[in-house]
């Protein structure tokens, strides 16, 4: 969509809306566009900030300590390049309503849960030996995640929750998730 800014900075509603005749419905039906800016935050602002967190560190909410959080958020990108594979557990009359979640710039909320069938009551075992072990593993995942699609573009990958998502659309998802858990534990 094209916005033009009328005098004073603020979008000129009428110039708005005449443009947006002009574009043809399917063309303004959730195109996704690489946001470059959540991708760039992703391959290089976690990983610093993840770094500083002691294993043993409490979150704001929620039972994960610090380690266990950088092993959850290592396998959520496992599952977007489909290391680890869900069924989809949201019925598909209501994917629409995520996929709109999922466009906005709306956070989750804090204490804001996967479904128990996904990652159960209480977190994951401790799987790396300490919390640098797991920093390498998320680092690893965040990189094979980039690789996956630029090898596979176009490529749709299922979330459980979300469904079909392409590599757009999992920048985003990503970028809600590791945002989501930053606050968790105070990095943001």
């Amino acid at each position: 969509m094209i916005v033009i800014l009328g005098n004073e900075g603020s979008p000129d509603q009428d110039c708005l809306l005449n443009l947006r005749s002009f574009v043809p419905q399917d063309d303004r039906s959730q195109k996704i566009h690489m946001d470059t800016e959540k991708l760039n935050f992703i391959k290089t602002g976690v990983i610093p900030k993840v770094k500083t967190l002691p294993a043993n560190a409490s979150g704001k909410w929620g039972k994960m300590n610090g380690q266990q959080m950088a092993e959850h958020v290592a396998d959520f990108f496992n599952v977007s390049t489909e290391k680890i594979k869900f069924d989809l557990v949201t019925p598909v009359e209501h994917l629409p309503k995520f996929k709109e979640f999922l466009l906005s710039d709306k956070q989750f909320r804090e204490n804001t849960k996967a479904p128990v069938n996904i990652v159960g009551e209480e977190p994951y075992p401790l799987r790396c030996a300490n919390m640098e072990e797991a920093v390498d593993g998320l680092a690893a995942s965040i990189g094979n995640f980039e690789n996956y699609f630029r090898e596979n573009p176009g490529k749709k990958t299922t979330h459980p929750v979300f469904g079909e998502l392409n590599f757009e659309e999992w920048v985003l998802l990503h970028f809600k998730h590791v945002t989501h858990h930053l606050r968790q534990f105070g990095l943001l």
